[in-house]
Formats: C-alpha cells, sequence, structure tokens
C-alpha cells in the first residue's frame, strides 16, 4: 500500500498586515474596557492555539509556491463566471431527452462549473500539488469552508431544478388544458353527431323502410355507445321505428329447400328485407334483456319491452319480452313493476291483437313464478287476474252452430230430393254447386282473415287459462293453512302471506267458473282459514300463523258467494261461518282492520235475502249492539242499519225492545243470556234487552243517534214489515265520507255533574239546543303549550339530576383527598 497524498486545500484570504506600531490604544479604549469588564469574558476564553493553526497551518509550503497556487485560484474564478453567464448544455450523449405532452424533445441547460466544480477542483489541487511536489493531505478544508462549499452546491442544485420545472410548468399544463378542451369539444360534437345520425336513421327508416332496412345495424351500434344519453336515445329511437315497420304477421325465414328453388326478384327483395329485419329486431330484444339487468338502464330497459310487447304481441320473440315482464310484476321498484303490470292487464283486455295466446302463456307463466318463490310475492302479481274476462257463452254459441249445421245438411238433402225429382233441369243443379262452393271458399277465407278464433280454440285456451288461475289460487290456500313445522324458511315471517287477499278476491269473482268437483275442498280450506286464530278450536293450531280480522272476514265473504253462485248444487252448511263472524265483531278494532269489509260482510250473510234462525238473529242483534258502542260512528251506523233489517225481518226478535225486570219476554230453550258464549245458538240472546240502544241515542254523531231513537220505537206487531232501503256498505261510505268535514257539537244544556265547572252559554236565542264549535287552531295550540310545558318540567328534573350526581361527585372527591392528606400526614 503507498502512502496517502495530502490534499493541498488554499486557506482563506488572510486580511492585510497591520504592524503592531501602526496600532494605538487610546486612553478612552482602556477606560471603556476596565468599565465594561463583564462584556469582555470571551477574549480571555479565546483559543489562541487553534487560531494560530488556521493561520499558520500552511507554514511547510514555501511562499513562491503558495503564491502561484492563488493565482491559478483567481484564474479558476473567472473562467466559472464567464461559462455560468454563457450557460452550457449538456452533451446528447451523456443524457437522456425530455418529452413534451406537446410530442417535442428538448435537451435541460446547466451551468457546467455546477457538476464539475468538485471534480475540478480535485483536479486542480492534484495538479498543484504535483508540480510542486507535495502531498494533496497537506492543506484540509475547514469546517467553515466545507459548509461554505455545500451551500453553494445546494444553490446551484436548485437553481437548474428551478429552471428545469419553468420549462415544464410552462410547456406542461398548457398542453393538458389544451388537450382537455379538445376531448371536450370532441366528445360533445361526437355526441352532437350521433344524435344528428339517429334522427336522419329513423326518418329513413320510417320514409322508405325496404330501401334502409340496412341502417338498423348501424343505430344497433350506437346503441352500444358509451355515454347513457347516447344509448337511452338510440333504444329509444329503435323502439319507435320497430313500433311502427313490424308488419301484422309472424315471419317465416325461408328452409333451405326454399331457398334453393328460383324466385322472382320481388321474393328476392321481401326475404332479404324480412330477414334484415328479424336479426335487427332479434338483436335489439337481446340487448335490452342484456341491459334491464343493469341498473342504470332497468327502468328504460323495461319501459322500452313493456311498450314493444303491449304494440305488437304477435310478433316473433313474444316468449323473450312476456318473460321478461312477468319476471318483473313482482319487481321491488314500483315504477317497473306498475308498468309490467298495465302491460299485463292491457294484453288480458285486448286479445283481439294476438287471439288470447298471449293471455295463455302469460297465466301459465304467473302460475309457474308464484310456485317458484313460495307465494311470497308483490299481491299485484296476481291481482292483474282480476282483469281478465271469461266467455259464458262459449256452450250456447256451440250448440247454436250445431242447430245450424244441421239444419243447413237438411236443407241439402231436401235439394239433393228436389234435384233428383227434376233431373231435366241440370243447368240449375249446376249453377247450386257453383255458389255454395263459393259461399263456402268467401266463408273459410273470411275466418281466415279475422281476427276472431275458432270456438273449439278459443275454449280450450279459455279452459287453460282457468286451469292456470285456479291452480295459483289453490296453491296461495294451501299455503295459508300450512302447519307451522312445514311453513316456508326461517328467515321468512310467521303469517306473512301477501298473496292471499288478493287471492280470495279472485276467488269471489271466478267461483261460478269453478268445477264442481272442487267445491267441497274449497268450503274446508275457507273453513280452517276463516277459523285460525279462534282459540277456542284446537284445529286452528295447524295453521302457520294466524290471520288478520279483515283475511277471516274476507273467507266468510268467498265462503257465501261460492255458496249464492251454485246454489243449485250445492249442500254445503255454513254454520262455521255465521260463528265465525259472531266473534270477529268482538275482536274488530277500528283503524287496524278495514271498515268495507265488516259492512260487505253484515250485508252478504245478515241482509241479503235468507231466513235465519230466531236464536241466532237475536243473537246478533245483540252483537251488533254491543259493537255499536266501542266502534267508530261509520262502522256502528252500518251495524245499526243491519239490527234494524233483522228486527223488521224477524218480529219475534222484536220482544229485545221490551224493559221486563226479567229481562225479554222469551226466553227460549236457554233462560240466561250468555256473553262470553261463541256460539250463538248457545248464547240465549232472547233473555236480554237492548239498553244498549239508550246509550246510542245519546252519541255524540247524529246518525247514529237518530238510527238508534228510530229502533228504539219499533213496535212489536206484524204490520211494521217496511224494510230499509240503505245496505251496511252505503251507510259506512257516506258516514266515512262525511266523518273528515264533521264537527263536534258539545250540548250547553246537559244536566250538570257534582264537582265539574259549569259550562257557559256561547250564543243566546230562543233555540234551546243552542250548539258552539270547537275551535281546532285553538286546540292544538292549548295541547301543544300543554305538551311544550311537559317537556321543560322532564328537561327540569333531567338537570336537577345532573346537578345532584355532579354535586355528588365533587363532595366524594374532596372527602378522598382529605383521607389521603391524613394518610400522608
Amino acid at each position: 500500500m503507498g502512502k496517502k497524498k495530502q490534499k493541498i486545500v488554499l486557506p482563506p484570504d488572510l486580511p492585510p498586515e497591520v504592524p503592531d506600531e501602526a496600532v494605538e490604544v487610546s486612553d478612552e479604549d482602556v477606560l471603556f474596557v476596565r468599565e465594561n469588564r463583564e462584556y469582555t469574558g470571551f477574549l480571555s476564553n479565546l483559543d489562541t492555539k487553534s487560531i494560530n493553526k488556521h493561520v499558520t497551518r500552511v507554514a511547510d509550503v514555501k511562499e513562491d509556491e503558495l503564491e502561484s497556487l492563488y493565482e491559478r485560484r483567481l484564474k479558476k474564478k473567472s473562467l466559472d463566471k464567464e461559462t455560468e453567464k454563457q450557460g452550457l448544455e449538456v452533451d446528447p450523449v451523456d443524457a437522456l431527452p425530455v418529452k413534451t405532452l406537446d410530442g417535442k424533445l428538448y435537451y435541460r441547460t446547466v451551468p457546467k462549473a455546477t457538476q464539475k466544480s468538485e471534480n475540478e477542483d480535485k483536479d486542480e489541487a492534484n495538479t498543484n500539488n504535483k508540480d510542486a511536489g507535495i502531498d494533496a493531505s497537506v492543506v484540509r478544508l475547514t469546517k467553515a469552508e466545507k459548509r461554505a462549499k455545500l451551500k453553494k452546491i445546494r444553490k446551484e442544485a436548485k437553481k437548474q431544478a428551478k429552471e428545469g420545472t419553468e420549462v415544464e410548468v410552462e410547456q406542461i399544463p398548457q398542453a393538458e388544458v389544451l388537450d382537455e378542451v379538445r376531448n371536450d369539444m370532441t366528445a360533445e360534437e361526437a355526441n352532437q353527431k350521433k344524435k344528428f345520425r339517429l334522427a336522419e336513421l329513423g326518418t329513413a327508416l320510417l320514409t322508405d323502410p325496404e330501401l334502409n332496412i340496412k341502417s338498423l345495424k348501424e343505430m344497433l351500434e350506437i346503441s352500444k355507445d358509451g355515454d347513457r344519453d347516447i344509448a337511452v336515445l338510440a333504444l329509444q329511437s329503435l323502439l319507435a321505428v320497430f313500433r311502427d315497420i313490424i308488419p301484422g304477421y309472424r315471419i317465416r325465414l325461408p328452409t333451405e329447400k326454399e331457398q334453393e328453388m328460383k324466385v322472382s326478384k320481388a321474393v328476392k327483395k321481401m326475404r332479404f328485407y324480412e330477414s334484415t329485419l328479424l336479426s335487427a329486431y332479434k338483436a335489439y330484444i337481446q340487448k335490452l334483456l342484456a341491459v334491464e339487468k343493469q341498473a342504470v338502464y332497468k327502468r328504460v330497459a323495461v319501459r322500452c319491452i313493456c311498450i314493444l310487447l303491449e304494440a305488437v304481441p304477435h310478433f316473433n320473440f313474444r316468449e323473450n319480452l312476456l318473460g321478461a315482464v312477468i319476471r318483473n310484476i313482482s319487481s321491488e321498484d314500483d315504477i317497473s313493476r306498475k308498468l309490467c303490470c298495465a302491460t299485463v292487464k292491457s294484453l288480458f283486455t285486448n286479445e283481439g291483437k294476438h287471439g288470447g295466446e298471449v293471455t295463455v302463456e302469460a297465466v301459465q307463466m304467473i302460475a309457474d313464478l308464484v310456485k317458484a318463490s313460495d307465494c311470497q310475492l308483490h299481491p299485484d302479481s296476481i291481482e292483474v287476474f282480476m282483469s281478465l274476462t271469461f266467455d259464458d257463452d262459449l256452450g250456447r254459441r256451440e250448440a247454436q252452430d250445431a242447430k245450424n249445421k244441421f239444419k243447413s245438411k237438411n236443407a241439402k238433402r231436401k235439394d239433393l230430393k228436389v234435384q233428383k225429382e227434376s233431373a231435366a233441369n241440370e243447368k240449375k243443379r249446376t249453377r247450386k254447386e257453383m255458389m255454395s262452393k263459393t259461399r263456402e271458399e268467401v266463408t273459410t277465407e273470411l275466418k281466415a282473415a279475422s281476427l276472431a278464433t275458432d270456438v273449439t280454440e278459443r275454449r280450450r285456451m279459455q279452459t287453460d287459462v282457468l286451469s292456470a288461475i285456479f291452480e295459483t289460487y289453490f296453491r296461495v290456500l294451501k299455503h295459508a293453512i300450512k302447519p307451522r313445522s312445514e311453513a316456508g324458511s326461517s328467515s321468512q315471517p310467521a303469517g306473512s302471506y301477501p298473496l292471499l287477499t288478493p287471492c280470495l278476491n279472485g276467488i269471489g269473482k271466478f267461483c261460478q267458473l269453478i268445477d264442481l268437483d272442487f267445491m267441497s275442498d274449497l268450503t274446508n280450506y275457507l273453513r280452517k282459514l276463516a277459523r285460525s286464530g279462534n282459540s277456542s278450536d284446537g284445529s286452528s293450531k295447524d295453521v302457520s300463523a294466524c290471520l288478520t280480522v279483515s283475511e277471516r272476514l274476507q273467507c266468510c265473504i268467498v265462503a257465501f258467494r261460492v255458496m249464492r253462485n251454485n246454489l243449485d248444487a250445492l249442500n254445503v252448511d255454513l254454520q262455521d261461518f255465521f260463528v265465525q263472524l259472531y266473534n270477529l265483531l268482538i275482536e274488530y278494532r277500528p283503524g287496524r282492520d278495514k271498515g268495507e269489509i265488516l259492512a260487505e260482510a253484515l250485508k252478504i250473510m245478515l241482509c241479503d235475502d235468507r231466513q235465519h234462525d230466531m236464536q241466532r238473529a237475536a243473537a246478533f242483534i245483540k252483537r251488533l249492539a254491543t259493537f255499536s258502542l266501542f266502534s267508530g260512528p261509520a262502522e256502528s251506523l252500518a251495524a245499526l242499519v243491519t239490527l234494524k233489517h233483522l228486527l223488521q225481518k224477524n218480529v219475534k226478535c222484536r220482544n229485545l225492545l221490551e224493559n221486563d225486570a226479567g229481562g225479554g219476554s222469551i226466553s227460549g230453550a236457554i233462560a240466561k243470556y250468555q256473553p262470553y258464549a261463541t256460539d250463538p245458538n248457545l248464547s240465549g240472546a232472547l233473555a236480554s234487552v237492548l239498553w244498549e240502544l239508550n246509550l246510542l241515542s245519546k252519541h255524540y254523531h247524529p246518525a247514529v243517534s237518530t238510527m238508534a231513537s228510530n229502533i228504539s220505537m219499533l213496535g212489536t206487531g206484524d204490520n211494521q214489515i217496511h224494510l230499509s232501503n240503505k245496505s251496511p256498505q252505503q251507510a259506512f261510505k257516506e258516514l266515512s265520507l262525511e266523518q273528515d268535514s264533521f264537527i263536534v257539537k258539545v250540548d250547553l244544556n246537559a244536566k250538570r255533574n257534582k264537582g265539574n265547572a259549569s259550562l257557559k252559554q256561547i250564543r243566546k236565542g230562543a233555540d234551546l239546543d243552542s250548539t258552539v264549535q270547537v275551535d281546532e287552531n285553538d286546540v292544538k295550540r292549548k295541547l301543544s303549550e300543554h305538551y311544550s310545558l311537559l317537556h321543560d318540567i322532564a328537561e327540569n328534573e333531567r338537570l336537577r339530576g345532573e346537578l345532584v350526581g355532579t354535586t355528588l361527585s365533587l363532595n366524594l372527591y374532596e372527602q378522598y383527598k382529605k383521607q389521603k392528606k391524613r394518610r400522608t400526614k
């Protein structure tokens, strides 16, 4: 290993030498130093050795060599200044170019001295030392010199970075802004061009579809655009075009043999038009079905599918459209569900467009959907069945057609006999045969051209629709009466039957079309459902969950409708349904249950022309009077109308209006009234008195009080047989509509109770029944003040509790501090 050469580092420039003689110390200076001795302590602490060492660190170097070093250093500084002013480019071989966003290449310009200053210093020191014959390690840089050198290098690096960033700031942001503006301009222009192109293509297709049928492919390509607005506009434009150009028949593509046959140019043109239209229509449907699964395009796709199916239900690929509509008929989105339901109802009511085939397919798809979802669908999914209509006269028409055919055959036979008798007149016979043949051909052509289907085909489709509908209804009923052990998954809430109400409505509407073989099963199902929730019957425990009062009342209504429409063929005991109605009157709660269903049940089961047993009629009269006491005014009036109807129809039950000491004058088999009996025949209502009418005559609603007073004035004579024309449904509807505008009136001449403040009469007049109207705003104001006061009291109590808790915690903390001080002492 050779010896390391000492590095020669030039010292800083020394101050000019001043001889000691030239330095003069005045008396004032000496006096100032003596007075301020506390500030001159640093002079005594100076390290004279390090100062001398710094000054004499190049003592070994000769004076001539030192002077030459100073001269070379000055030359170097002058050269560096010139190069810094000029600025030298970096050699392209040594550095990579920089590319701007505009695509231009440039090389960064940096001062050459900053890059090679350190190397040149080293080289200079080494050359000087070599010339002088001195090691490079003899002279070393001090800490101050090193700091200055590092500071200089950092400044030059920062300057270089600033110059580079300035170039980038000047070029890159401007290019980015220009690119963004160009992109925006190009995107807007492209979207505008696409919109104009869609308008041009659509107009051309509507003007001449056969000539511009190829434009459909271009419109389909535009519908695949990434911009949502353009895609939606393209889908809607295609919808308008297809609605207009689709023919009124199904397109059948030619087979291979038919394609090999020679045909005319018109046929080739028609085949090309139909094949292109069918392929574009298929692609459009596939696009709609794919987009329908995306949440962004779902409503648009569902609307297009519904409009297209409603407009052209006879055309190809209707099964795909119908499947998409039925799939969304129970959607969580209200808009999509309503669109699909409206489309299905339109298909059911306008069967002339498709001949009834779409109706059969839709009903069967809905039945399959109910089966697959285990009856957990929206009620609208089977409520669309209510729009169906069935022709009850198909059998009559068929019989009439058979009679007409039989008559025509007889006429033909007679004509043949006449023709045989008159064999000489052959011209007349041939003329008649030609006329009959032409008539038959014309009738067949008219049938083929007309949209009306054959009677047998119509009957077959109607049978398929009915079987699918009642299959769905019976499935819903079976699901409702399933035992809890066999009910659906544990995640499904117990008693969740969304399809039960529309199912019962549908059975009530189409009950006359049910086969008699299923009547007994239907009655048993309805009986079990109406009995569910009744604790008196043990069989109700098998039902998965209790139904509501409205649903159970509806089961009773449906049972009576089925019985009435099939009265000649059925012999069913409806006593269980009377028992359920008798118990449901007590379970009914206004506001929670539907009053219109109760009024309908009272009308169908009690008010219609049906003779009731005296015990049952008396029990319902007593129960209706009790029900009127705790129900609303509308329900009370409906019950009183039914009560009056029963009293007018059953003369012996008017004895309940008499006030005997032991009850009614006719007690019957049961001597004492049993108000808690579940069976109306075992209640003994004939032994009671209608004392409820006395309370109802003082009801706050004038309609209820008037009706109760009229019922109380009924006599026991047989001559009073005039029945009321108003039904319970009409009474409930009228009073429910008037209830919003009804204002409660207070009688000021009522008897004063002890301890209560007397009411002051507001109006004075001749009329003794003076009344005052309650100001609703005043009541609201007083109630708001009352509840705000209660809220303030509760808030005050809460704040006091917090204050007490805080004071207790502070006291405990002070006691803890005192105990701690005692322990430390």
